[in-house]
């Protein structure tokens, strides 16, 4: 299959392009970043996802996965608007088989930063309004919503001692996924899964379920 993944230079999305790439398919990347893929089926297009002028035309795309995002610096328009933007420029034909968008636990909790979070749950939102309008052509779209991942861009508290202590003390798995765990879901959710639409999906370690109960011994 053709697929288009965002923000693949580094992180979720470099191991979401590399696991398809592995599996044998076609995959076109769009990040702002020079590329760090180097297979003869991966293509890059040096592009910022809010540059929409510079989007270029790649026809015969069977799975769109929106991953491309920031946090603090312009989180509406390059984790919502341009995601959004992007959507409909490219999921919206006959060939079409899938759309992911990866979200973040964010828009389930809210806890994050005020515009991070918000953007997330506009996230959550329009996978919804995408599933509705993409079963028309018998595809899917769901959002997959990640907790704390071990990537470069949360470096400032997996090298915190003490932040990370208590980071751990939130999560009942007692560790953040990797990466690679993450493509593993992406890859179900936009080939193997052919049913499931419409659904925002929470993969936090179990951050979410932890009420912090406190009672003596």
């Amino acid at each position: 299959m053709n697929v288009l993944i965002t923000g693949t230079a580094q992180g979720i999305g470099k191991a979401i392009a590399e696991l398809f790439l592995e599996k044998g398919h076609r995959v076109f990347g769009i990040d702002r970043l020079p590329p760090s893929i180097d297979r003869p089926a991966y293509s890059h297009v040096l592009c910022d996802v809010r540059d929409t002028a510079k989007l270029p035309n790649i026809p015969d795309l069977h799975v769109v996965i929106n991953n491309a995002g920031t946090q603090n610096e312009d989180d509406i328009e390059i984790n919502l608007r341009a995601l959004i933007d992007l959507t409909e420029k490219y999921a919206f034909h006959p060939g079409i088989k899938s759309v992911l968008n990866i979200g973040s636990a964010s828009g389930h909790t809210g806890a994050e930063f005020p515009r991070y979070a918000a953007s997330k749950g506009g996230v959550m939102a329009y996978t919804k309004n995408v599933a509705l309008r993409i079963a028309q052509f018998g595809a899917t779209c769901n959002s997959l919503d990640p907790g704390g991942v071990l990537t470069p861009l949360n470096a400032p508290v997996m090298e915190d001692e003490k932040l990370w202590a208590a980071i751990m003390d939130e999560t009942p798995l007692r560790r953040w996924a990797t990466p690679e765990e993450i493509a593993q879901w992406a890859y179900f959710l936009t080939v193997t899964n052919t049913f499931c639409t419409g659904q925002n999906i929470l993969v936090d370690g179990g951050e979410s379920i932890n009420f912090n109960f406190v009672w003596t011994e």
